[in-house]
């Protein structure tokens, strides 16, 4: 045989000696974990709690309706910002401006009456006061025709005449009194009267004013889901015509999450937090747990347990419930949060 024949086979039983080699080393690692090696420090352990919620400004308010009528003008818009006390929106008041200036009319006229009925008071005891010195002068007179007559100087109807004109002088006083009684029942009377047209003022001045509406704090307008025209009523809150903005306080904003009832007894008062906003992915909010609710929502409806009427209430956490706030700490903007909220 020649020798390269011979260096040929020798080569090729090499390399199948060596894939028999290769392949028993890959089979034998099959199974075998493979193991990491790093240097050894000390570090603290964190415990993460994610939960979804909605971001809201801490004060807010509905303004509800509070009388039946039609809205004649509305003072604001969408995202202006109002401050307290600031008219906010205008409905008719016909009506209720009639009754306000008929009841005004009324107890200007019962004060007009009680004023004259006191000046009648006052002009009545002026006459009791000049009956009682013509009782007076009378009965002086009387006296000495009396002591005249007994002596003969006078004659009878002279007597007679003092006599009458002393009865009648006491028959003026009484009437003069029972005038003065009849003029302070009259004057009382008045008076009364004005107690009562100033209560109907105040009612009708109530009404008055619950036509028109104005900003309880400072704050930006959010929602307003009504026109100029429409007709709002008294009704359930959030009802269609029963609220005619919302406004909000949007100096403090609020992320309300609910957290699993398996997780809740691992968040306390106090824990910082991470918020994320879905229209802002790429910016963080560092803020705090400010807040952590007193009852568990059920998980097929979401409502709190103490508002459910079923018999079936699902597992509550021990320690606090699944409902959990989170507030913002320095640097949380709340134009971005407003601009969030749902429609």
């Amino acid at each position: 045989m020649k020798t390269w024949k011979k260096v040929s086979l020798g080569l090729g039983g090499a390399v199948v000696v060596a894939g028999i080699i290769f392949f028993s080393i890959q089979q034998s690692r099959k199974g075998v974990v493979e193991v990491h090696t790093g240097k050894v420090s000390r570090q603290d352990l964190t415990s993460q709690v994610t939960a979804s919620g909605e971001i809201r400004p801490k004060t807010f308010v509905n303004v509800g309706a509070n009388a039946f009528g039609k809205i004649v003008k509305l003072y604001v818009k969408e995202g202006d910002h109002v401050t307290k006390g600031q008219m906010l929106a205008q409905l008719e008041n016909v009506q209720s401006s009639a009754d306000v200036n008929a009841t005004q009319a009324s107890l200007t006229a019962a004060e007009a009456d009680y004023t004259a009925g006191v000046e009648t008071l006052n002009t009545n005891i002026a006459d009791l006061d000049r009956a009682n010195s013509d009782l007076e002068q009378k009965r002086f007179d009387w006296k000495r025709s009396e002591g005249l007559y007994k002596d003969q100087l006078i004659a009878k109807k002279d007597y007679d005449a003092s006599k009458n004109a002393y009865e009648a002088s006491v028959s003026g006083v009484a009437q003069a009194k029972t005038r003065i009684a009849q003029a302070k029942a009259q004057a009382e009377a008045f008076k009364r009267r004005i107690a009562v047209q100033r209560a109907q003022l105040v009612h009708n001045n109530d009404v008055l004013s619950k036509t028109e509406y104005r900003a309880p704090f400072d704050g930006v307008v959010t929602n307003l889901p009504v026109r100029e025209g429409e007709t709002v009523v008294m009704g359930i809150q959030n009802a269609p015509g029963s609220t005619l903005m919302t406004l909000a306080d949007v100096s403090v904003i609020t992320a309300e999450v609910k957290v699993d009832e398996t997780d809740i007894v691992n968040v306390k008062l106090g824990q910082p937090a991470e918020v994320s906003i879905d229209a802002i992915p790429k910016k963080k909010f560092k803020g705090v747990v400010t807040e952590i609710g007193n009852n568990a929502l059920l998980r097929s409806t979401g409502v709190s347990t103490s508002q459910s009427t079923g018999s079936s209430q699902e597992a509550k956490a021990s320690r606090s419930p699944p409902s959990t706030k989170i507030g913002p700490a320095t640097g949380f903007r709340a134009p971005w949060a407003i601009a969030l909220m749902a429609r």
